[in-house]
């Protein structure tokens, strides 16, 4: 049992910094996302002149936005989930069931790592450059020279994968643990930070 606290410990604090750094980041890209559409509704149709790269920031802090919300909201349990099953089974049942829907969720996930790596990060549309997204005051970065690179934009999903992963390994270690007869001593996470669909 040790060892399982051992291992679900450092995991639990890394998780909590990280996807609490995660959050402040994907507020921000909401924040610039809403007012790049915002300022593209303004230019669109007050001074019809909408500049080309606006729709493709907001997309960029979308995709940043989700990949960085999603491992916070599976570990607090905001995804929506159907549980009739699990509630209708005896407490050990439906604790083993859940264990190997973790199991199920983490060979998905790995699976969706390494696609998300080898199909967009490393591949030919991922070293490309960006068709309007430039840096701000023509600041040259790399081989795309002042526009952005495509796989700023990919490497969010992958982030986002990654992260989901040790969401997922923690949630089976609390899992293992619950199942072992020590789930009181795990720590809560609090929900009041997002509604839940009950």
């Amino acid at each position: 049992m040790s060892v399982l606290f051992g291992i679900l410990w450092p995991l639990e604090r890394f998780n909590t910094a990280v996807l609490a750094i995660g959050k402040l980041i994907a507020v921000t890209a909401l924040a610039v996302m809403v007012a790049l559409i915002l300022g593209q509704v303004f230019f669109r149709y007050v001074l019809s002149d909408a500049p080309n790269w606006t729709e493709e920031g907001a997309r960029f802090g979308m995709l940043w936005m989700t990949g960085l919300m999603a491992p916070l909201a599976y570990r607090i349990g905001g995804f929506v989930a159907i549980d009739m099953l699990e509630r209708a089974l005896p407490r050990l049942l439906a604790g083993l069931l859940t264990l190997l829907l973790l199991a199920i969720s983490l060979w998905v996930l790995v699976i969706a790592w390494e696609r998300g790596l080898n199909n967009h990060l490393l591949t030919l549309s991922g070293r490309g450059c960006s068709s309007s997204l430039q840096w701000p005051f023509g600041v040259e970065i790399g081989k795309c020279g002042a526009r952005f690179q495509n796989n700023y934009q990919y490497a969010s999903l992958w982030v986002g994968v990654s992260l989901l992963i040790a969401v997922n390994v923690e949630l089976m270690l609390r899992q293992l643990i619950t199942l072992l007869g020590q789930g009181d001593r795990l720590t809560s996470f609090k929900q009041t930070d997002m509604a839940g669909a009950e």
